[in-house]
């Protein structure tokens, strides 16, 4: 295993820092912008979703990523920070928590947010690489390197449908060389690119790296296969230890004990009804995220699902034109009314009325 240092991990308050409990695998949903007709902040809600996520037991929060718009991050929005700020101030109420801030944009804009984040006690930020479509793999790298110079990174493996790009082994076995990356983000909805960047961690010998499914399509399988590797004559056996996902942006406190319930699994013999499961947990993403329609009422479908428990007040996206596709309604009806044993619409309805206080 090779040597690597943080040169940030942030005491949870139980003896580990909130960097080694990322390594031991924790729920994280990406947070969603709650907005009012007009569009505009809707601070009540925004940290209403905050405290939602924090009493169902999540291990960490991911704000200004994409589940919050990326449109968070123009200037002439004007939203970032006070986002971040919101969802830290709630954050800071739960010391067994990750705080996670979003990254995005060319190296001097991804350093000025990573400092901001820093500024506002984010321990790591998810680096987008989207803005980069034409870099080459060193040269993202290099950008890459920039930003964990300021705050520890995790990486971000985004699909190409929703504004990211292939990303090759030879990207991820250079990557997984910089000092302060302390996880991986995998969500290229891709089982052969998933394995690229499990590959390349395990033969850069980064044992200290965390693995993280963001694979919405694939998540209980994810959760509970292991991964095998040879290297220099040796099997080595990694897993993903937990997800930083927008669809744990609702159901959440369910999606916390399905964490628990795959970690328990680890090691055993995969039973029937965690497969049923696990294509249950799928069908529902498929309506949520709208994979029908090439996802393009992902961010709606979630606000749509927030909306049915009282903790926004409509599906209001920052672009106007973005909203649910045809048919996308009846298919959340349907998921709705087919898995029922996957909402947490009983328990948002125990505590929204204080979570919007």
């Amino acid at each position: 295993m090779n040597s690597h240092m943080n040169m940030n991990s942030r005491d949870t308050g139980s003896g580990v820092g909130a960097i080694e409990l990322l390594r031991k695998g924790v729920a994280i949903p990406a947070q969603p912008l709650a907005v009012d007709a007009n569009r505009k902040l809707d601070e009540c809600r925004q940290r209403a979703l905050s405290r939602y996520y924090l009493a169902a037991g999540v291990g960490g929060i991911a704000v200004g990523v994409h589940t919050t718009q990326f449109q968070i991050h123009d200037p002439k929005v004007g939203l970032l920070e006070p986002v971040l700020s919101i969802a830290a101030e709630e954050m800071a109420k739960y010391p067994k928590c990750v705080r996670v801030a979003g990254v995005v944009g060319a190296t001097r804009q991804a350093v000025g947010e990573a400092e901001l984040a820093k500024r506002l006690g984010y321990d790591a930020v998810l680096l987008s690489l989207a803005a980069l479509k034409d870099a080459d793999g060193d040269a993202m790298v290099a950008h890459a390197r920039a930003v964990a110079e300021v705050i520890p990174v995790i990486g971000f493996y985004l699909q190409p449908s929703v504004g990211g790009r292939v990303l090759e082994y030879s990207f991820w076995r250079k990557f997984a060389e910089i000092e302060n990356v302390v996880a991986i983000k995998m969500a290229p909805f891709n089982r052969y690119q998933t394995i690229d960047v499990v590959r390349a961690v395990v033969e850069a010998g980064r044992e200290d790296i965390a693995l993280y499914t963001g694979n919405d399509d694939h998540i209980v399988l994810d959760l509970i296969s292991p991964y095998g590797f040879d290297v220099n004559g040796e099997k080595v056996e990694r897993r993903i230890v937990g997800g930083l996902l927008g669809h744990w942006s609702v159901w959440t406190k369910r999606a916390v004990e399905l964490l628990s319930q795959c970690q328990e699994q680890q090691g055993k013999m995969t039973s029937e009804a965690t497969l049923v499961l696990a294509n249950e947990v799928t069908d529902s993403n498929a309506a949520f995220f709208d994979s029908a329609n090439g996802f393009a009422g992902c961010i709606a479908g979630l606000h749509e699902v927030l909306r049915r428990q009282g903790l926004l007040e409509g599906i209001w996206c920052l672009d106007p034109e973005e909203g649910l596709s045809v048919g996308q309604m009846a298919e959340i009806d349907r998921v709705y009314a087919a898995y029922p044993h996957l909402n947490d619409d009983a328990f948002v309805a125990a505590g929204r009325d204080e979570w919007l206080r």
